[in-house]
């Protein structure tokens, strides 16, 4: 392990050393740049703006092209003022709300490795299976932690 100080190793000899690969051979040293996102960059409220936009443009997308993402927001609907409202301890009923918000959470990630998957290939493919069983796997378990969770704040 080498210490880096001013003028004991310059940056042409950091970049020879990276230009060798595993096998110990010498690769050519001249390296593509890798590309730059138009959306990468934006700093301050600008960044905070665009964020927040593109945040209501995806839950608008998950509400109009996913019927389970807006059952599940009908069962949030249903389901928070309920544990806003039961006699339990705050920390219970936040832990009710979370459960509920963490289907939500999930399940928009679900639907962007469906959509992500979809955009790369519409034909079966053994890993584009993986990929939306595991989502699906995700909030299957985060449907379970719905009943689980309330089930141990109301009955200890």
């Amino acid at each position: 392990m080498s210490a880096r100080v001013r003028g004991t190793v310059s940056d042409a000899a950091l970049e020879e050393s990276a230009a060798h690969d595993a096998s110990g051979t010498r690769s050519p040293s001249t390296k593509a740049a890798a590309p730059v996102s138009p959306y990468k960059g934006k700093t301050g409220w600008t960044r905070i703006r665009n964020a927040l936009f593109y945040s209501v443009d995806g839950f608008a997308a998950a509400l109009r092209n996913e019927d389970a993402f807006r059952q599940e927001v009908l069962l949030a609907l249903v389901l928070t003022p309920i544990a806003l409202s039961a006699s339990v301890s705050s920390a219970g009923k936040a832990m009710m709300v979370a459960s509920v918000l963490l289907v939500l959470v999930v399940e928009l990630l679900n639907s962007g490795i469906e959509a992500v998957t979809d955009r790369v290939s519409l034909e079966d493919h053994v890993l584009a299976k993986q990929a939306k069983d595991m989502g699906s796997a995700a909030v299957l378990l985060s449907l379970i932690n719905v009943p689980v969770v309330w089930l141990i704040v109301f009955f200890g």
